[in-house]
């Protein structure tokens, strides 16, 4: 008989179904003729409650063998629960002790610290709040792709090694087979990357955008959902060495058709990760943060507002509020001007369009006064950025005068300069970092708490 989900049987089950039950146990409560156990199998927030009578067959010895982590199987009837808080509970017939838990099991009754739950990473899925994370981050996953595919886009896997650095800020891993006791120099005494397994040097990807483009210029519409690395210092609650970015790429579109994607884009998820996912939000909006909910529902609700980059610094210089960073045109937006806009003066989403070109990457379309790009940002009450994205420059000689002007050497992007020789047309895209989503959703404070395994400086375990 194959086992049922406690997620199932909290929606469905009735008085009477014959349920096989396989999980870990949370609490046990040992009274006179009955021993209560509560068990969680990682589909729900909740555990199920069974009840062991005095006359199981192995009663004594299962109890004692039972404790908070140990690993069980238990089949019965449902039967309608007198407890409160819950309508059926399990009456066992017959279980098993699959894996007893040593009384040296970290996880006990109290609440732990996310820091501490950090450094047994191995173990912390099994808490109430990760294993909530790991369900909406699943949730909004699949949303992603729903969502994309729903609309005959492509999902293409990018590559994650790369020779080319699409950000043109340096924070690259590089990937080596070399030895590197031993490491081959040439006659300038710089490294011989002509001896590696590449013939060159070669990264960990900081973006699939590039490539994403080479295949929007085929297919017209695709997108990426794949890892992306930085070898940034930052040791803050927001980034990652290690992260997944979602990036669509659509070809005979405009700065204008981004912004409506990323839009429609974002209200989907937030809809289907409510409705895939009730328990787990309204667990994330009592325990978290108290704004999950309706930060949830603003951006459902809300048409996005829009504005230029240069009415946001108009709007910023007229705040009776103090920045910590002075406001001038020509900054790059700080996180503090980036909440202030999105959760005191418009209190919804906004998405601000057309930054100074020098504060921009490359390959973003130049207006024709050359001062500013088609570029878009998505600014969130709570987070600030979520999404950025652009349309990208189309046409050759700009392309090649803005590569150059930055510095970088055109014989490394010919591949790319290709693409406006043959066909050229039009195409935006946008880039969404998923753990910043998710993180977003659940209101959790520190990123490296909605990623399985974070890696951040200094700390690669697991």
């Amino acid at each position: 008989m194959s086992h049922h989900r406690i997620i199932q049987i909290l929606r469905h089950g009735q008085p009477d179904d014959v349920v096989t039950l396989k999980g870990w146990v949370r609490t046990k409560r040992e009274q006179k003729e009955f021993t209560f156990v509560e068990i969680n199998d990682g589909s729900s927030l909740k555990g199920l409650q069974a009840v062991l009578p005095q006359d199981l067959p192995n009663y004594g010895e299962l109890v004692k063998g039972i404790s908070t982590g140990a690993a069980v199987i238990f089949q019965g009837a449902l039967v309608p629960s007198p407890g409160q808080g819950q309508r059926v509970e399990l009456r066992v017939s017959q279980g098993e002790l699959v894996g007893d838990c040593d009384a040296s099991y970290p996880l006990q009754k109290k609440r732990h610290s996310f820091e501490f739950l950090r450094t047994i990473a191995h173990l912390r899925p099994r808490t109430n709040t990760l294993g909530a994370v790991m369900r909406v981050r699943n949730a909004c996953a699949a949303a992603i792709h729903e969502f994309f595919q729903g609309q005959g886009f492509l999902w293409i896997q990018t590559p994650i090694i790369t020779a080319s650095d699409c950000e043109g800020a340096g924070e690259l891993f590089t990937v080596t087979s070399l030895d590197l006791n031993h490491v081959p120099r040439g006659d300038s005494g710089a490294v011989d990357f002509g001896q590696d397994f590449f013939g060159k040097q070669a990264y960990l990807t900081v973006s699939g955008q590039l490539e994403g483009e080479i295949m929007a210029t085929a297919l017209s519409n695709i997108y990426t959902f794949g890892p992306t690395f930085r070898a940034e210092n930052s040791n803050t609650s927001r980034h990652l060495a290690e992260f997944w970015m979602v990036e669509p790429e659509m070809a005979f579109c405009g700065l204008e058709g981004n912004m409506n994607l990323a839009e429609d884009f974002l209200k989907f998820i937030f809809r289907r990760v409510l409705e895939l996912c009730p328990e787990d939000m309204e667990f994330f909006n009592d325990r978290i943060d108290q704004q999950v909910l309706d930060r949830a529902q603003t951006i459902i609700n809300n048409e996005f507002a829009r504005i230029t980059y240069t009415e946001a610094i108009d709007h910023l210089e007229k705040a009776s509020k103090v920045f910590d960073y002075p406001v001038a045109w020509g900054i790059d937006l700080q996180s503090e001007h980036e909440r202030y806009l999105a959760e005191e003066l418009f209190q919804k989403p906004l998405i601000v369009t057309d930054y100074p070109t020098q504060i921009k990457a490359f390959y973003m379309r130049l207006s024709d006064d050359a001062k500013t790009v088609a570029a878009m940002d998505v600014l969130a009450p709570g987070i600030g950025e979520i999404i950025g994205g652009s349309q990208r420059e189309e046409r050759l000689g700009v392309l090649e005068q803005r590569i150059q002007a930055q510095g970088l050497p055109l014989e490394d992007y010919w591949w790319y300069l290709d693409l406006r020789r043959y066909g050229s047309v039009p195409h935006a895209g946008f880039g969404l970092g998923f753990e910043r989503l998710v993180q977003f959703m659940t209101g959790m404070a520190n990123i490296r708490d909605v990623i399985p395994f974070p890696r951040s400086p200094l700390n690669a375990e697991f």
